[in-house]
């Protein structure tokens, strides 16, 4: 089984346009969608769901009022002010423990609390794992992991051989999840000034992990001078440039009519590029 992550070092250099015209061109595969604090590869696959998941990610505190003698210990140990009139704000509470720990009484008591949902779905391109996670959760590297299980899964189940993953941006703990025990890590970057400095970020955590890095640079000739840079850069570094996708408005009609920009306009600039990057990678 082959896993190919999409992932960039920010947001908005455009990796689910390119995740989302991947499963295109792939033809049959599993699709994941590891963003799931902003997904959005669901508006261009349209997927159909099948099933849903609760997520419980989160701890939240309750008081006992029967138990609980109003020594206030919990209301001064929060840091986060979530206990105001021995009364606990869902939307402060980390569920960190502290108040339950201090508790002379245990009348503290920590809950799990549904953090977001998991869907298994079904695509033209395949089937798809995708979730949401709900505003101001936390633990969303532990949702992505559930994202990638599930994809597993549904290879294992209906017998294909590739999974193609679009991951959050960033090196934080929903990067890592979404990178560990892939075979190659796609590396979408824009001819910005931080470019290369976002680049390296991302490019750094795919070799911790000893994964194979390849990179795009996206809407390269809206600055060539910094594109240049991060060809040189990558060159530099060993790494194999796939494509030189220039800007094309095609793109964005396509998200507008809510498809793939291979298959809106598969002779635009933009596709031609992104074809030539699939048949680098499938080899």
């Amino acid at each position: 089984m082959k896993q190919i992550a999409i992932v960039s070092g920010k947001g908005g250099t455009g990796k689910t346009s390119i995740a989302a015209s991947f499963a295109s061109l792939a033809g049959k595969c599993v699709i994941a969608d590891c963003d799931v604090d902003a997904s959005t590869l669901h508006l261009l696959l349209n997927p159909r769901v099948l099933v849903q998941q609760e997520f419980r990610g989160s701890k939240l505190a309750s008081i006992d009022k029967e138990k609980c003698i109003e020594c206030l210990l919990c209301e001064k140990a929060c840091r986060y002010g979530a206990i105001r009139n021995l009364r606990v704000d869902p939307f402060l509470c980390e569920g960190c423990g502290v108040c339950a720990f201090l508790c002379p009484k245990g009348a503290i008591e920590l809950t799990e609390k549904v953090s977001g949902y998991a869907y298994i779905s079904e695509t033209k391109y395949g089937p798809m794992a995708h979730a949401k996670l709900g505003a101001a959760e936390a633990n969303s590297g532990k949702l992505v992991a559930l994202v990638r299980q599930n994809a597993i899964l549904l290879a294992k189940q209906k017998g294909l051989d590739l999974i193609i993953i679009d991951g959050p941006p960033g090196i934080g703990c929903p990067v890592i999840a979404s990178l560990t025990g892939v075979d190659i890590a796609v590396m979408v970057a824009e001819p910005t000034f931080s470019g290369i400095h976002d680049l390296q970020r991302i490019m750094g955590l795919a070799e911790h992990f000893r994964l194979k890095p390849l990179a795009i640079v996206n809407m390269y000739d809206l600055n060539e001078e910094n594109g240049a840079r991060i060809i040189d850069f990558c060159e530099a570094r060993g790494v194999e440039v796939l494509a030189k996708i220039p800007f094309d408005p095609s793109v964005t009609e396509a998200m507008v009519q809510g498809k793939t920009v291979v298959e809106y306009a598969p002779h635009a600039p933009a596709s031609v590029k992104i074809r030539e990057a699939w048949e680098k990678i499938k080899g």
